[in-house]
C-alpha cells in the first residue's frame, strides 16, 4: 500500500462506461519506507522522468515509448502502442488471482445498461454487490436494524458483539456508491458491515434518493435531512461521514450542504474511490481503461467541448461550476472541509482526480489524508476476501478513532 498525508464501476461494466464517463477533461510520487508500508506524496517525477528519459542498448539510444515519429505529438500527447502492461508485482496473491478473473473471465460484463432499463440494471447491480457481501456477511457478523429517520430510509449496522465503549456516543454515517442509480440496500451494507464490526461502532447507512427518478440535490437533501436527526443525540465531534464512489462524492457534496444550510461539519469524512471534483480527469480518465482490460474514451475533437457534467441521470441539470455539486470549485469552502480520508488505486478511474482532490484541500489549508494501493481498480476494498480490502478497513476505522473526539 501507499499512503501519505498529501503534499504537493462501482464494478461497471464496459456498457455502463459509457454511461458514467461523460467528461473527459484533460504530481511527484516519493517514496519512503514507514513501518513496512510505503509513503506516497506526488506523482510526477518518476514516471514523468522515465517517460522523458531515453535508454542506451547496444550503444542505440530508444526512446521508452517508441522509436515510430508521431508517437509524441505537438500538444504533448502520447501514443502509447503495443504497451504491455503485467499485473503489478506488489499486489497480494488473492488480489493476483483476483485481477486475472476481473481481466480474463470479466464477471461483471453484460447485463442492462442503466439509460436503457434502470430497473434491470439495478438487479444486475445488486446480483453484482451479492458476490462481495455474502462473504462480508460471514466474515463480519452484525446486527441490521432498519429505521426512517427524518423521513429517510436507514440501515442501522451494530457489531454483534457490542459497541465499544469508546464508542458509545459515536456514529458513522455512510453513503453508499452505485453511479448516483444503484447500490441501495447492497453497497451500503458492504461499506458499513466491515467498519461497524471492526471499529466496534454504529454505523447509520442512508438510503438517500437516486437518478433518474430524483435529481441534484435530492442526495444531499436527504444526507442533511438524517444529520439533523442524528445531531439531537450525537455531538457532531462524534459524527463521521463516509462513502465510496459515487457516495464518495456524496460525502463531498454534503458537507457543502451543511456549510450552505448553517448545519456543523461532522468531525471527519472519508472520500473513497472518489474525489470533490470531476471523477473522469487528468491521466487516470485515459489509461486505466485500457488498464482494466476495456477501450480508451475517444480523444475530443478539436473545438468540440466535452459535456460539462457526469453522472447526468442524477446530475442532468446541474452547474458543475457550482460547489455544491463539486467543492473543488470553491478555495474556501475547501478550507471549511473537516479532516478528510481519501482511498484509491492506481487503477481506480478516479485515481487523479482523487490526489487533486486531497492536494486542493491541503493547499486550502484543510487536513486531508491520501492512501493508494497498487495495481488495483476502482472500489477494490469491496471485496474482502484481498488483504489489501482488510488494510483499507483498518485505515477507515483508525482514521475515524483519530478523529471522533471523546
Amino acid at each position: 500500500m501507499l499512503s501519505q498525508t498529501c503534499i504537493s464501476p462501482l464494478f461497471y461494466p464496459p456498457s455502463a462506461i459509457g454511461f458514467l464517463l461523460l467528461d473527459t477533461d484533460r504530481s511527484h510520487r516519493e517514496f519512503s519506507q514507514d513501518n513496512g508500508k510505503f509513503s506516497m506524496m506526488r506523482r510526477v517525477a518518476i514516471f514523468a522522468g522515465m517517460a522523458a528519459s531515453a535508454l542506451c542498448i547496444n550503444g542505440t539510444r530508444r526512446s521508452m515509448w517508441a522509436e515510430e515519429p508521431g508517437h509524441s505529438k505537438s500538444d504533448g500527447t502520447v501514443v502509447i502502442d503495443h504497451l504491455s502492461v503485467p499485473l503489478s508485482n506488489l499486489l497480494s496473491p488473492e488480489a493476483r488471482t483476483y485481477m486475472i478473473h476481473l481481466l480474463v473471465d470479466k464477471p461483471f460484463d453484460g447485463g442492462p445498461s442503466a439509460d436503457h432499463d434502470i430497473r434491470g440494471y439495478r438487479a444486475r447491480q445488486d446480483e453484482i454487490m451479492r458476490w462481495f457481501l455474502d462473504p462480508i456477511e460471514t466474515r463480519y457478523p452484525v446486527k441490521i436494524e432498519e429505521r426512517t429517520i427524518g423521513g429517510v430510509f436507514t440501515q442501522i449496522v451494530t457489531p454483534t458483539d457490542g459497541i465499544a465503549d469508546k464508542n458509545s456516543d459515536r456514529v458513522l454515517l455512510n453513503v453508499h456508491g452505485g453511479g448516483f442509480v444503484s447500490g441501495a440496500r447492497t453497497a451500503s451494507l458492504i461499506e458499513s458491515i466491515p467498519i461497524a464490526s471492526i471499529e466496534r461502532i454504529k454505523v447509520i447507512s442512508i438510503d438517500y434518493r437516486m437518478g433518474p427518478e430524483s435529481k441534484f440535490p435530492a442526495a444531499s437533501e436527504d444526507v442533511a435531512a438524517v444529520y439533523w436527526q442524528v445531531l439531537k443525540d450525537y455531538s457532531p465531534q462524534h459524527i463521521g461521514l463516509y462513502g465510496c464512489s459515487a457516495g464518495g462524492m456524496l460525502t463531498g457534496m454534503s458537507v457543502a450542504w451543511f456549510e450552505k444550510h448553517n448545519l456543523p461539519n461532522p468531525a471527519a469524512i472519508g472520500i473513497l474511490c472518489a474525489s470533490l471534483g470531476r471523477m473522469f480527469a487528468g491521466d487516470s480518465a485515459h489509461v486505466v481503461g485500457p488498464l482494466m482490460g476495456m477501450q480508451a474514451p475517444p480523444a475530443p475533437h478539436p473545438g468540440v467541448a466535452p459535456p460539462s457534467i457526469e453522472f447526468p441521470a442524477y446530475l442532468g441539470g446541474a452547474d458543475p461550476n457550482d460547489p455544491l455539486v463539486y467543492p473543488i470549485n470553491s478555495p474556501d469552502l475547501l478550507a471549511k472541509f473537516p479532516p478528510t480520508l481519501f482511498i484509491t488505486s492506481t487503477r481506480g478511474f478516479e485515481y487523479s482526480s482523487a490526489v487533486n482532490s486531497c492536494n486542493a484541500l491541503n493547499h486550502a489549508g484543510a487536513v486531508a489524508e491520501l492512501h493508494v494501493w497498487d495495481g488495483l481498480p476502482h472500489a477494490f476494498w469491496y471485496d474482502s476476501d484481498l488483504p489489501e480490502s482488510r488494510e483499507a478497513y483498518e485505515v477507515i476505522a483508525r482514521f475515524f478513532d483519530r478523529y471522533l473526539h471523546q
